[in-house]
């Protein structure tokens, strides 16, 4: 990673996802320790309680029971999958003019110039098990592209798991093992969390299985580029690549978040860290359960903060609110009569601080209900009832397991035409338009006919998917290239 460089689209902002899978590389994670309640500690013979010493005060053994009770909880991530990758011809001069010079570069690694093609990824990152029948939440880019997703867990156990959903606007997925009488870790609330205390972080950086780091909550309600939905907790804990996903204990030894990003100009930890609310995190794992897919609210409005300037421009005493820059047309938003210019100080009764906080507020509420929504306008207070809409999901935020183009497989297939068949002798199959996943580790490629599924002709996509499905973890696939015939083994997983 060159300097002063962000990865993705918090690269300006020094921003970086850190776990596994993004295939980006990983890096993540804080923090310290949870245990029982310790003395009150007297300086210069006043005393100094904590408002929760079980959360704060470091025991005198340091972390080694928070580490030995939910140690076992905490999973390694391991993941597989394929990217697009373009292959592009280099600019050389006379390279025209030269044809078998050309035809060098062509054939070069086989493919052709700005050809697309699939490069195989992996990744490692971490994960926690909140029920004992095998749930686990990770971060979302940790499995994002990912074909196979494998858990292991500190008793060396090894499972396939399934994506049962990815959410990448508050970067949360949720896996699930077929395992009963599992681990689990204590869940707890990032809300009671005070700057300054201790907390501790499990993960597996660079694929050191179950290493702790340990550090202090640095601040709260952190809000990032490309992040809407997630007020983040600032720590000082040690991350690095593989602890993405993993949970942040606090000394209680309750999990109060998810490790997820560090700031860095360099790309290694250089002492922030950033951790996902575990609120936000149940809600969205919540949703992804039950209905496999996460719905928020939305009323349709850009705000943004307002400094000091803005506020004796627009008559406020102070900086806070949420400034409307524009209002979308045939919206909630402008339904319930907001407008440019007006600053939104409070939310469902909710005072809104920074800009940030909206969008969380908004996104919590269900779609269809009216709420109470406090706007400063022309220099007073004016109450509005605002209607929030249900925001459209993403398209990949649900895993699809069963498609056989984007599933076990990972082909999509077409029936031939009546031509092909002719030229075909009548033989059948499916021809290959796209290839991902198990088959393009296996070497299939756009344009080969399949004939046979572990013995089976092939008449339909349709018949293929129900196929793969009812298949175990290998296959036999007969493929026709050119006027060649070959059966390929599959690794399903």
């Amino acid at each position: 990673m060159r300097p002063n460089l962000l990865v993705g689209a918090l690269v300006a902002a020094g921003v970086i996802g850190t776990g596994a899978a993004a295939f980006k590389g990983y890096i993540d994670a804080p923090v310290a320790h949870a245990h029982a309640a310790t003395p009150a500690v007297t300086a210069a013979g006043v005393a100094a309680p904590a408002a929760n010493p079980s959360a704060t005060t470091l025991p005198l053994n340091g972390f080694t029971a928070l580490v030995k009770q939910y140690g076992p909880a905490v999973v390694n991530v391991s993941v597989e999958g394929t990217r697009k990758v373009s292959a592009e011809m280099p600019e050389i001069p006379g390279l025209e003019d030269n044809p078998a010079f050309r035809d060098f570069f062509r054939n070069f690694r086989g493919r052709t110039p700005n050809q697309q093609g699939e490069q195989a990824v992996r990744g490692l990152g971490s994960g926690f098990i909140v029920s004992d029948d095998g749930y686990i939440l990770t971060n979302a880019h940790v499995v994002d592209s990912a074909d196979t997703v494998t858990v292991r867990l500190t008793d060396r156990r090894e499972f396939k798991a399934k994506v049962v959903g990815k959410d990448k606007q508050t970067d949360i997925a949720v896996l699930k093992i077929d395992a009963k009488s599992l681990p689990t870790v204590k869940l707890g609330r990032s809300a009671d969390a005070n700057v300054g205390e201790w907390v501790a972080a499990i993960g597996s950086p660079f694929g050191f299985e179950n290493s702790v780091s340990a550090g202090i909550v640095s601040a709260k309600g952190r809000s990032l580029p490309d992040a809407s939905y997630v007020n983040f907790i600032q720590t000082d804990v040690a991350v690095n690549p593989g602890n993405s996903g993993g949970p942040l204990f606090n000394l209680a030894g309750e999990v109060i978040g998810i490790n997820s990003q560090i700031y860095s100009r360099s790309g290694g930890y250089q002492g922030i860290s950033f951790a996902i609310p575990i609120e936000v995190a149940l809600n969205v794992k919540d949703q992804l359960v039950k209905t496999g897919k996460v719905s928020r609210g939305r009323i349709g409005v850009t705000v943004q903060d307002v400094n000091a300037t803005l506020a004796e421009s627009f008559g406020l005493e102070r900086p806070h609110g949420a400034l409307v820059s524009s209002v979308e047309k045939g919206m909630a938003g402008e339904k319930g009569g907001l407008q440019v210019g007006d600053i939104i100080t409070r939310y469902d009764g909710k005072p809104i601080d920074r800009s940030s906080d909206l969008p969380l507020l908004v996104a919590d509420t269900p779609a269809g209900k009216s709420m109470q929504v406090e706007v400063w306008r022309d220099r007073g207070t004016k109450t509005l009832s605002v209607t929030p809409m249900a925001g459209k999901a993403e398209k990949d935020d649900v895993a699809d397991n069963d498609q056989a183009s984007h599933g076990r497989l990972g082909v999509a297939v077409r029936a031939l035409t009546a031509d092909e068949r002719r030229e075909n002798n009548g033989q059948g199959g499916l021809v290959v338009e796209q290839v991902s996943g198990a088959a393009a580790r296996a070497g299939i490629q756009p344009g080969d006919l399949l004939l046979s599924f572990n013995g089976k002709p092939l008449r339909s996509a349709e018949e293929l998917r129900n196929l793969v499905g009812k298949a175990g973890k290998s296959a036999a696939l007969l493929v026709q290239r050119e006027d060649r015939q070959l059966f390929v083994p599959i690794d399903l997983g």
